[in-house]
């Protein structure tokens, strides 16, 4: 595992495995031709809405890992897509020991580039495999309603280094800001992550976001977490992305982070 992709504590970071997961889909997509280039030709493109994620282990640096992604059908609005990071280690046999570090399971949409507009996925989904039976989660966010008592944090200006190739601010880059709203000495001693984010609206260069975050419970008891997405005993945070100005109700995302000590 690269340099770049560990914190302080020398292991994975949250925003480094969301951009394993997206560079393995945009790679994946491409092989099943219904990549960038070749939805692009026909005016539409993929647009990533919701994404959930267990860390159950996470890597250290120069550790040996093996990241794999899926399609997993149509679901209402949605196309899913499962992935999970593997321990690629060899043991004495020299077989990798197969093991599912971190899970994650995404819903994406298909929309029309120029009115930006969401399309029927199952025109694209059904040149896809199923994939049935291979869930690397069974449920994707649950639980991100909203909160009266989140606090403005902060505020971040959409710049250069935060858009992608379509103009928006890229999904990897509210983790990271996400991460920026969070104690480091949390996020660094976490042996645990489990997170949820919802994209609801798209960011422009130049925009401003308010940002928003307040603790939240962390107890299974009290929770509708589906039994297959494990509870981290540990801190836990809920997060919005406001639009400022004149549609300063707009939501921007909505995201839960739970770290297991």
């Amino acid at each position: 595992m690269r340099f770049g992709s560990v914190d302080r504590s020398d292991r994975l970071t949250l925003a480094a495995a969301f951009a394993f997961f997206q560079e393995a889909a945009i790679s994946h997509a491409a092989v099943l031709g219904v990549g960038r280039d070749a939805m692009k030709q026909s005016g539409q493109a993929w647009l990533l809405s919701r994404l959930s994620m267990f860390m159950e282990k996470r890597p250290r640096y120069e550790e040996n890992i093996l990241i794999r992604s899926w399609p997993r059908g149509p679901e209402k609005l949605f196309a899913l897509r499962d992935y999970d990071i593997m321990d690629a280690s060899a043991s004495s046999d020299n077989k990798t020991s197969g093991k599912a570090l971190v899970r994650g399971r995404s819903g994406w949409l298909v929309i029309d580039l120029q009115k930006r507009r969401p399309l029927r996925v199952e025109a694209v989904t059904e040149k896809l495999p199923l994939n049935e039976g291979l869930n690397a989660l069974l449920s994707g966010p649950v639980g991100l309603g909203s909160r009266e008592e989140l606090l403005l944090f902060g505020e971040r200006q959409a710049a250069y280094s935060d858009i992608d190739f379509y103009g928006h601010v890229n999904n990897v880059r509210y983790v990271q800001w996400i991460q920026d709203m969070t104690d480091p000495d949390l996020l660094d001693k976490a042996s645990q992550m489990r997170f949820d984010i919802n994209y609801l609206g798209e960011t422009l260069p130049n925009e401003k976001i308010e940002l928003y975050s307040c603790p939240i419970e962390n107890n299974r008891e009290n929770s509708s977490l589906p039994e297959d997405y494990p509870a981290c005993p540990g801190s836990a945070f809920a997060y919005e992305g406001r639009r400022t100005g004149n549609n300063k109700d707009q939501l921007v995302f909505r995201a839960e982070l739970r770290l297991g000590n």
